[in-house]
């Protein structure tokens, strides 16, 4: 392990794009020329096989090289987080066992979601459960509400953290009272990660302990600014950072999502490269709409 358990998750993570080239395939040196490149800013590592990796379309044949492409690229004092979450507990435990021959450090597993209105807390413990049980990684609890449709509350979370190899969550629902709630509720160690860089400084204040931000991508150096004013208690200036990027993180999430993302990468010298279909690129007044943000968040 790169790290202690307990504090493992402390820091910035970027929830890294998969590449594709013009025809489709994952474009296997671009993820590593733009691991090489993110490497250079102090992030505690990554988050591989994300939402924004757009992990559910790939085979496992492509996950599992990807997996291992990026750990030859990541430092090994840098975390690698896998998304591992899969529809049924057995595939969830199985795929996150390779995961971890694959390298990852930990799993980031998704609530399951087809059957959304079953996934009581009594079946998301359950799962979760029986992942931890099965992981031979620590495991981190993924609440991402706006795609699977299944919101996890802060009770069912606190329950969850009882169990010693579940580490943390990342949230991303955007509720800063629910962040608040997981931190006043769960076990003094377990490590919260915000997982919208919108309310970044807000669920630090409440006691998160980093994020895995989509702005860690295209503004790595201003996310960890964040982090670092607000670890030194440089509040207003951390504040007056984090307005100046919330219009950045809006674009490249809810505003344009994806493809905003990748469009970004490509106008900041990284490579973005083409969505996977069916999702589909920015037309050519949205491309300008996202430089124009970018100019005014001071990143072009």
């Amino acid at each position: 392990m790169p790290t202690n358990h307990l504090t493992m998750l402390h820091g910035v993570f970027p929830p890294i794009p998969t590449p594709f080239d013009a025809a489709g395939d994952v474009a296997y040196d671009a993820l590593s020329a733009n691991l090489e490149r993110w490497n250079s800013h102090d992030l505690a590592g990554y988050v591989v096989l994300g939402s924004n990796g757009e992990s559910v379309y790939l085979t496992e044949a492509e996950s599992l090289r990807i997996l291992e492409t990026a750990r030859q690229a990541i430092p090994p004092h840098k975390v690698m987080i896998a998304g591992t979450g899969r529809e049924s507990t057995r595939e969830t435990i199985r795929f996150t066992a390779q995961a971890a021959q694959a390298g990852a450090d930990a799993a980031l597993v998704l609530t399951p979601r087809y059957f959304d209105g079953r996934m009581t807390p009594a079946a998301l413990i359950n799962h979760y459960a029986a992942v931890a049980i099965g992981s031979p990684i620590p495991v981190v609890l993924y609440n991402v509400p706006k795609f699977t449709h299944v919101d996890m509350d802060a009770a069912t979370i606190a329950g969850l953290a009882e169990r010693p190899t579940i580490i943390g969550v990342r949230d991303s629902s955007g509720n800063v009272a629910k962040l608040g709630n997981i931190v006043r509720l769960a076990r003094p160690d377990f490590q919260v990660l915000v997982g919208t860089a919108s309310v970044f400084f807000a669920g630090l204040a409440l006691g998160a302990v980093g994020g895995v931000l989509a702005l860690a991508n295209v503004a790595p150096q201003q996310a960890l600014e964040i982090y670092r004013l607000y670890q030194a208690a440089r509040w207003d200036e951390a504040a007056e950072l984090q307005r100046q990027m919330l219009p950045v993180n809006d674009a490249i999430t809810a505003q344009f999502g994806i493809a905003g993302l990748k469009a970004a990468l490509d106008m900041l010298g990284y490579y973005g490269g083409p969505v996977c279909s069916p999702l589909r690129p920015l037309s050519d007044d949205e491309a300008q709409s996202l430089r124009s943000v970018l100019v005014s968040g001071g990143l072009l």
